[in-house]
């Protein structure tokens, strides 16, 4: 189903809307709003107000999915001229006719295409970066380290009944008294 917007007498010259018009033919309605949007011309800015315009028509009166529309056809007539002049010298003058524009926009329904994959070519292998082995320097500097910490979680201490601590110091007590007689007699000497 076809829809259509038209604006008449635009102050923009036909020609220079032509230009931007010839860009736009055949696309989806979505992607040539986006292009005109940016387009640096004055026509670009009324052509766009204008397929805004009819997909606006579309979706307002026949209930169409703007992502379901392109553009089936532009026309850029001409308008009237407004005739202007400008002064010159002895009296005369020159003509400048400031050209309008009757713009009509046509949009139709169609189905997207889905997107083909390419074939024949076999994705590239990513690196996976925890398989990267260290280098030789590396794993020398890192083997101590390791060692290091497990020697510091290695000492368990296992669980003693209370008698045993009481002996112990029973026992170690007079050996830390001779030590202590010995060191002191050793001084002395020196």
């Amino acid at each position: 189903m076809e829809v259509q917007a038209t604006a008449k007498y635009v102050r923009v010259q036909p020609r220079k809307v032509r230009l931007v018009a010839n860009e736009v033919k055949g696309m989806p309605v979505a992607h040539a709003a986006n292009k005109l949007r940016y387009h640096s011309s004055k026509g670009a800015f009324y052509l766009r107000r204008v397929l805004v315009s009819a997909v606006a028509n579309a979706a307002e009166n026949n209930n169409l999915s703007p992502e379901s529309l392109k553009i089936a056809r532009i026309e850029v007539n001409e308008g009237p001229h407004q005739k202007r002049i400008q002064a010159r010298s002895m009296g005369r003058a020159n003509r400048i006719l400031k050209k309008t524009s009757h713009i009509t926009v046509v949009v139709e329904e169609f189905e997207p295409k889905a997107a083909v994959k390419p074939h024949g070519t076999k994705a590239k292998p990513r690196p996976s970066f925890g398989s990267v082995k260290p280098k030789k320097k590396a794993e020398a500097k890192a083997a101590p380290v390791e060692e290091a910490v497990a020697v510091e979680e290695a000492p368990v201490v296992a669980p003693v009944e209370e008698t045993a601590p009481e002996v112990v110091e029973q026992a170690d007590a007079p050996a830390v008294e001779e030590a202590a007689e010995a060191t002191s007699e050793e001084s002395k000497e020196n």
